[in-house]
């Protein structure tokens, strides 16, 4: 079993908890069971494991798990990156999990995502080689591509040629959409169908192969410890393809909220994203978004055998999950009614 030291920068996010949680041989973040299709066991395990977050209070769920350290790693902060990648040591491993769906739009892409998908790369990659680490996994994203039809798109493809270019030992990750009982996809949809009587969906026809939290931070794993890894992408997806509209339709039964769902034409539907751009907080879906699902987000190819992966399905995992979300939200608006 490998024991390498390894650096998450973006650790503290969703697929980032996921793989430290396996990484220290905890069952998952929050101390709750591992998902069914979870495997318990990880093929490596490190002496150290150094989260890297632009906010630490972000990271206090991992404190508590063994040999977990936060470090806190600004877009800027050429310094503190070098010194956490030079404290693996040689056989180190760095794990790039930085990554936003939002940004000022601009051409070929805003600051938001230069900063997040390109800048930060190529400081990580020169962090790796002034340091002497050669390993380095980076996560993109299906569809990345410098000359893509969305902002995300094209600014993953840039950050994309900056790993490739870089010298290191890397493998480059493209999932499609990532779900999980904690994801921010099933259940804003879920929750969408709890509060509203109806659904008006943009891109009703976008296609999916969404892949398992757990099956990416098992790419993730096996990754590490697998030399013929190196030098190669890999696209991650599940065993089906869905529309967007399926998949709300899914959230809000498998939630016992299904609500009606009325496809969008393009133009209303980029009146409703224009919109949403402007309200207070994390936009639920921008002119990006639609931007970027104008290509369909599915594997060319079967999962490649090297990575050793059995996908599982999503219905397998997020059926319970979400009926679960709804049995907690009804046992809060309970404890509510009785001040408790």
């Amino acid at each position: 079993m490998q024991t390498s030291n390894v650096l998450v920068i973006g650790g503290a996010g969703f697929i980032g908890s996921h793989l430290v949680s396996r990484l220290a041989g905890a069952a998952s973040a929050s101390g709750a069971p591992l998902e069914p299709g979870a495997n318990p066991d990880s093929p490596i395990a490190p002496d150290r494991i150094v989260v890297g977050t632009r906010n630490i209070e972000h990271a206090q769920h991992l404190l508590l798990l063994p040999r977990v350290e936060v470090v806190e790693l600004g877009l800027a902060d050429n310094a503190a990156l070098d010194d956490a990648i030079g404290s693996l040591g040689v056989d180190g491993i760095v794990v790039n999990l930085v990554g936003v769906l939002h940004g000022e739009r601009a051409d070929p892409y805003g600051e938001a995502f230069a900063s997040a998908h390109v800048e930060m790369v190529r400081q990580i990659a020169a962090s790796c080689l002034s340091t002497g680490v050669r390993r380095l996994l980076h996560m993109s994203a299906l569809g990345a591509d410098s000359n893509g039809p969305s902002m995300y798109l094209r600014s993953k493809g840039d950050g994309e040629r900056v790993v490739r270019a870089s010298g290191l030992d890397w493998t480059i990750f493209r999932p499609s959409v990532v779900f999980g009982p904690d994801d921010h996809f099933l259940n804003l949809f879920a929750h969408m169908q709890q509060m509203a009587p109806v659904v008006p969906l943009a891109c009703a026809h976008a296609r999916f192969q969404p892949v398992f939290v757990q099956d990416v931070v098992q790419a993730y794993l096996n990754a590490m410890v697998n030399p013929a890894t190196i030098g190669h992408g890999y696209e991650l997806g599940g065993p089906r393809v869905y529309t967007l509209e399926e998949l709300v339709r899914f959230a809000g039964r498998a939630s016992g909220h299904p609500r009606p769902v009325i496809a969008l034409p393009d133009a209303l539907a980029r009146v409703q994203a224009t919109i949403m751009e402007h309200m207070p907080g994390e936009p639920m879906l921008s002119r990006d978004n639609l931007d970027s699902m104008q290509l369909d987000n599915v594997l060319e190819h079967p999962v490649a055998p090297e990575l050793n992966l059995h996908p599982v399905s999503l219905e397998s995992v997020m059926t319970d999950a979400l009926a679960g979300r709804n049995r907690d939200t009804a046992m809060t608006h309970m404890r509510a009614s009785v001040h408790r």
